[in-house]
């Protein structure tokens, strides 16, 4: 089907103050912005919420899950710099707006999401797009894709009380990832590399807001860590 025919010019204006507002909050780099605009995210968003689709704030996704922020997915991007040639991670396949992003620069993403009925939509939105880079997983995300592995990006978009040992197994040389962890309501967002073998562990962003990342080495569901 590809992009042009899932779009809907009405969202056009929309999209463009998005990203406006996008490059006021920092983010420059024009192939980053130029994504945002080819990849319509109301497309991956439930019907009810596409008029919110243009908002840079999370949108509701069913199943107690939110589409992330824009302005903070493209902080992501701006600080993971993935290219045509990296294997991305992505924990948290949600809506699959980001999975698309992210699928746009890198040259594969492994994406796992502990929802069935959320990942067989962001497979249908992806396909519906002829993204034909991306392979879904349904489980628990704490664990990784060790298939795949290693990877030269990995992404988690939930909140974690940890940094989980098997997604730090699972970074190559030279990899990046991205990983909010805290408490369940607030996080601090940490950017953490593999540079000659070491593990470089940095906060960034401040504090953030995620939904818990929940699983064998992150929290249950009753809100205790498992």
């Amino acid at each position: 089907m590809g992009p042009d025919a899932v779009d809907d010019r009405r969202f056009v204006g929309y999209r463009r103050k998005l990203i406006e507002e996008i490059r006021r909050k920092g983010i420059t780099d024009l192939d980053i912005l130029s994504t945002f605009d080819a990849i319509p995210r109301h497309h991956f968003l439930p019907e009810g919420v596409q008029p919110r689709a243009y908002e840079d704030s999370p949108i509701p996704i069913g199943f107690g899950q939110t589409a992330s922020q824009p302005s903070l997915q493209a902080y992501f991007m701006s600080i993971l710099k993935p290219t045509e040639t990296d294997v991305v991670l992505e924990i948290g396949t949600g809506c699959g707006f980001l999975t698309a992003l992210l699928a746009s620069r890198a040259d594969r993403v492994y994406s796992v999401e502990r929802i069935r009925e959320l990942s067989h939509r962001s497979r249908d939105a992806l396909d519906a797009m002829e993204v034909r880079n991306v392979a879904l997983m349904v489980g628990d995300g704490t664990i990784g894709w060790r298939k795949y592995a290693p990877y030269d990006v990995i992404v988690v978009s939930a909140g974690a009380p940890d940094v989980p040992q098997a997604l730090l197994d699972q970074l190559a040389e030279g990899g990046r990832m991205v990983i909010p962890v805290g408490g369940r309501e607030e996080q601090e967002l940490r950017f953490i590399r593999r540079i000659e073998g070491e593990l470089i562990d940095e906060p960034v962003a401040g504090h953030c807001m995620f939904v818990p990342l929940l699983g064998s080495f992150a929290w249950a569901p009753d809100g205790e860590e498992i």
